[in-house]
């Protein structure tokens, strides 16, 4: 029965999705909801040759930003049915199939959801904001303090409320005990996976990856018996590729930062949740690529005046480089599956 509990919920998942998405894309078009200037008509002078090689601009002000409302609204959704099943029509499936609970999916849950309206907000400032101050989302300051604020309030109820401490090593039967460091550090994962929602860059790239990686903690989190957070997982997954079918390129809407967000925030709790964060690296290694590109560009530039890419992050270093857009894509969702296997692999065999 727990399998069924994790593919149904999957397969309901894109069910919903596919039945919603027609509905959401017709009023993204309708309201316009995507952005009002492009960064090269707001910036034609700091925008790098490599940039405008690579960048349309039409695009960016004629696709909806908000294509993340899918994915969250999916995922909400499928639960929201699943649960009012076993209360509404309580028998052996129905309770079984709901994996809404307390000690598994509550922590995810509310991070998939403060991060998709915190995403939202940050969408319709560029959407709507009149102010050149806003013209492109809150400042990277402001979005920051507010991932440090959600990951310090998730680490403090890891490390009080959990009693979680350490973490587990790959291929070792010892942990590494981090006591009250446990929570900076979990800041510093969760800032981690938030860096990488630059990742959002070309059609489809964002959403096959992230349907690897939460495909991959989907089979980890079943394997150690953790069914609600297999569930969960499973759910999401089957949202991202809703969302992936409707953008094979070219893109009908952009995923925006009420997607990205909101999956970077619950890919960083779950992983803790599965006690597979130093596994992370490994399973999300295209994200891991693309915010250490993105750092390392700025490191460089500032430090030694010279670029490392011709542009970042990683994948539009590709771009400029002569790789058609497909191309990119279709190798980073190779690459994102193989990780995603090698990942499930070391915590089988660990």
């Amino acid at each position: 029965m727990s399998i069924i509990k994790v593919i149904f919920p999957t397969i309901l998942s894109f069910v919903i999705g596919m039945a919603i998405t027609p509905f959401f894309a017709h009023y993204f078009y309708k309201y316009k909801l995507w952005k009002s200037v492009s960064r090269k008509e707001n910036n034609p002078h700091e925008m790098s040759q490599a940039f405008q090689q690579i960048h349309n601009g039409h695009d960016e002000v004629k696709t909806p930003r908000v294509g993340g409302i899918i994915i969250w609204a999916s995922v909400g959704l499928t639960s929201l049915l699943l649960f009012i099943l076993s209360r509404v029509f309580p028998n052996d499936i129905s309770t079984k199939l709901e994996f809404v609970s307390r000690n598994q999916t509550w922590l995810p849950f509310l991070g998939l959801f403060i991060g998709a309206l915190i995403g939202l907000f940050e969408d319709f400032l560029e959407i709507y904001a009149n102010s050149k101050k806003f013209i492109h989302g809150l400042s990277s300051r402001y979005l920051i303090s507010i991932v440090v604020l959600i990951a310090a309030l998730c680490g403090w109820w890891f490390y009080s409320k959990l009693g979680m401490t350490s973490i587990a090593i790959p291929f070792s039967y010892f942990r590494l005990e981090l006591g009250y460091a446990f929570i900076p550090f979990f800041v510093l994962v969760m800032l981690g996976t938030f860096s990488s929602r630059v990742i959002d860059g070309i059609d489809g790239l964002a959403a096959g990856v992230m349907a690897s990686i939460f495909g991959a903690f989907t089979v980890i989190a079943y394997s150690q018996n953790q069914i609600d957070i297999s569930a969960l997982c499973g759910v999401i997954t089957g949202s991202i590729l809703v969302f992936l079918w409707f953008n094979i390129p070219p893109a009908r809407f952009y995923m925006g930062e009420t997607g990205m967000l909101a999956l970077t925030v619950t890919l960083a709790i779950v992983a803790f949740l599965t006690d597979s964060v130093l596994l992370l690296p490994i399973i999300g290694f295209p994200l891991v690529a693309t915010s250490i590109s993105s750092a390392l560009q700025i490191f460089w530039k500032k430090n030694f005046g010279k670029k490392v890419f011709k542009i970042a992050p990683l994948h539009h270093h590709f771009e400029a480089s002569g790789w058609s857009r497909p191309k990119i894509t279709m190798r980073y969702w190779v690459v994102s599956v193989i990780c995603a296997i090698l990942g499930i692999l070391i915590s089988l065999f660990s």
